[in-house]
C-alpha cells in the first residue's frame, strides 16, 4: 500500500511538473549582424517589436556589411543587415555552405560627405571627391578652401558604406575599374568614428549615412560634374534620385524567412516600421 501511495504521489508531481513546463512561454531569439550604417535603425525596430513579443530576445551587432554576410554564410546569425547588395563571391561561398541569401529592401539612404563646420568648403563634384580620396587633390585650397592638407577618412574595407563609395565615387560606376582609395586614407572602424574625427578635426573629410548627420558638422552638396547642379542630400533628393550618392538598405536571410524572423521583416517594411525609418533620418521605401 505504501508503495502504491508513493507511486501515486510521484505521478502527480511529475504530471504537475510537465504541466507547469508546458505553460511557460517559449523564449525565442534573433541574431542580427552587419552594417554599422543601419544598426541604430535596427535597434529602434527591435525595441518596438519586442513590446508585442515580450519573450523574444534580439541581439544586434555591427561590424560592417561584409561581417553580416560572413555571419549569415557561417550560420551564426539569422539576419544580415547590409548597405549593399550581396556580392557574387559571397553567394558562391554561401552555396558551398548550403546557405541561400535572400535580400529584402527596407529603406533608402543618401551617403553624406561631411567636413568640420570651420571648413569653408560647401560643395564638391564627384570628380573632385574621387581625386581627393585618391590623393590626387591633397590641399583644401585646390577646391576653394584654406591652405591646409586634407585628412581623408574612409570606412574599413568590410563596410558596405566603403564598398558603395568605392564603386560609385572612386570607380565612377565602372565595374572594370581598378581605382582604389589612397593608401594615405585613414580607415575608420565605424561611421560614428568618422563623425567623431570630423567633429574635432578641421582638415578632415569623410562620408557617413544620413542617420549620422546633425548640426554639429557640415554636409557637402554634391554635383555629378562642374556643369551640373549641386544637390544637398535630403529625403526628397534621395527618393527622386537627384542626389548622386544614394543607395538601398537591406536585410538578408538564409532562404525564405519563417516564423518570428518573417514577422520582424514584415514589421520593418510596415507603415509603423517605415515611420521609424523616417524618424531615424533615413528614407522610407513606402510613401507616407
Amino acid at each position: 500500500m505504501k508503495k502504491l501511495v508513493l507511486y501515486c504521489i510521484m505521478s502527480i508531481l511529475l504530471l504537475f511538473a510537465c504541466s507547469s513546463h508546458g505553460n511557460k512561454a517559449k523564449i525565442e531569439s534573433i541574431q542580427i549582424k552587419g552594417s554599422d550604417t543601419i544598426v541604430n535603425l535596427i535597434q529602434v525596430w527591435a525595441e518596438n517589436f519586442i513590446k508585442s513579443h515580450p519573450n523574444l530576445n534580439i541581439s544586434i551587432t555591427g561590424g560592417g556589411s561584409g561581417t553580416g554576410f560572413a555571419s549569415l554564410i557561417n550560420k551564426t546569425c539569422d539576419i544580415a543587415m547590409s548597405s549593399r547588395e550581396v556580392e557574387d563571391i559571397e553567394v558562391a561561398l554561401a552555396k558551398q555552405n548550403n546557405v541561400n541569401p535572400i535580400g529584402f529592401k527596407v529603406g533608402l539612404d543618401g551617403l553624406v560627405v561631411i567636413v568640420n563646420r570651420d571648413n569653408p568648403v560647401t560643395q564638391l563634384t564627384l570628380t573632385e571627391l574621387k581625386n581627393i580620396f585618391m590623393a590626387k587633390i591633397t590641399n583644401w585650397k585646390e577646391v576653394g578652401g584654406q591652405n591646409r592638407k586634407i585628412v581623408i577618412l574612409s570606412r574599413e574595407a568590410n563596410s558596405g558604406t566603403h564598398m558603395f563609395f568605392k564603386e560609385h565615387v572612386i570607380r565612377s560606376g565602372y565595374a572594370n575599374s581598378s581605382d582604389e582609395f589612397s593608401v594615405h586614407s585613414l580607415m575608420m572602424p565605424s561611421s560614428q568614428a568618422v563623425y567623431d574625427e570630423v567633429l574635432q578635426n578641421p582638415n578632415a573629410l569623410g562620408y557617413v549615412g544620413m542617420g549620422f548627420v546633425d548640426n554639429k558638422i557640415k554636409v557637402i552638396s554634391v554635383a555629378v560634374d562642374e556643369n551640373s547642379k549641386y544637390i544637398y542630400p535630403t529625403r526628397d533628393t534621395v527618393v527622386n534620385g537627384s542626389y548622386p550618392i544614394s543607395r538601398p538598405l537591406y536585410l538578408y536571410t538564409n532562404g525564405k524567412p519563417e516564423g518570428i524572423i518573417e514577422m520582424f521583416i514584415d514589421y520593418a517594411v510596415s507603415d509603423e516600421g517605415q515611420k521609424i525609418v523616417v524618424d531615424t533620418d533615413f528614407v522610407p521605401i513606402k510613401k507616407d
